[in-house]
C-alpha cells in the first residue's frame, strides 16, 4: 500500500522537457527523487534524469487502456518504494481509482492561483480577464481536475502589454521556486 511507504521517496511524472522535475531534483531537501516516469518515451526530461543516474520508467500511453497503463506505472512505483508522486507537466489525467489509491500522496503544480483558471489556457484567461496578478499553485490531486487542497501559492504580477509567453515564462520561474519548497514542507509533515 502506498501509505506504508516512506513519503520522502518521490516519483516525478512528466510528459515533456521536465523543467519542474529538474527544479525538484536540484533543490531536493528532505526528499529524494527516486524515480522519473513518463507517458512519452521521448520526453526530454527522461534523458536529463538518466544522465544524473535517476531511475526512469516510461510507457507510451497512446492506444493503451488507462487501467493497463496505470497498472504498469504502479508496478514501477512499488519497485522503487515510492511514497509520494509529484506531477510536473504530466499531461494525462489519472483515473479516479488511481487517485483514490494514492489519496493525499499526489501533488501537482498548476499555473494559476487556484481556484481560478482550472484546466488549460490559464495565462490567456488571466490576461483576457484583466487580472493584475497571476501565479502558480501546488495542490493535492483528487478525482476532480485542479480541485484538491492548495498547499502553496506564489503570485506573479501581470504587466501591462504582457503576452501569454511572457507571463508563462515568469510564472514558470515562480513554479521552480515554489514546488521544491512546498514538496519539502509536505514530506516533513
Amino acid at each position: 500500500m502506498p501509505e506504508e511507504r516512506d513519503k520522502r521517496r518521490v516519483a516525478v511524472l512528466i510528459s515533456g522537457r521536465g523543467s519542474n522535475m529538474k527544479a525538484l531534483v536540484e533543490q531536493a531537501s528532505g526528499y529524494e527523487v527516486a524515480l522519473v516516469a513518463s507517458n512519452k518515451p521521448l520526453a526530454a526530461g527522461l534523458a536529463w534524469a538518466r544522465d544524473r543516474a535517476i531511475p526512469t520508467w516510461t510507457r507510451d500511453s497512446r492506444g493503451v487502456e488507462r487501467d493497463v497503463w496505470e497498472a504498469a506505472l504502479e508496478q514501477s512505483l512499488a519497485k522503487h518504494l515510492i511514497g509520494t508522486i509529484a506531477l510536473a507537466g504530466f499531461m494525462r489525467i489519472l483515473s479516479p481509482e488511481f487517485t483514490q489509491r494514492w489519496s493525499g500522496r499526489i501533488l501537482n503544480i498548476h499555473p494559476s492561483l487556484l481556484p481560478k483558471y482550472r484546466g488549460l489556457d490559464t495565462h490567456k484567461r488571466a490576461i483576457a480577464a484583466g487580472d493584475a496578478v497571476s501565479g502558480c499553485s501546488v495542490h493535492l490531486v483528487t478525482e476532480e481536475l485542479d480541485s484538491g487542497d492548495v498547499l502553496g501559492q506564489a503570485e506573479v504580477p501581470i504587466l501591462r502589454g504582457d503576452t501569454e509567453a511572457a507571463l508563462e515564462s515568469r510564472v514558470l520561474q515562480a513554479e521552480h521556486r515554489l514546488y521544491p519548497k512546498t514538496l519539502a514542507e509536505f514530506v516533513a509533515r
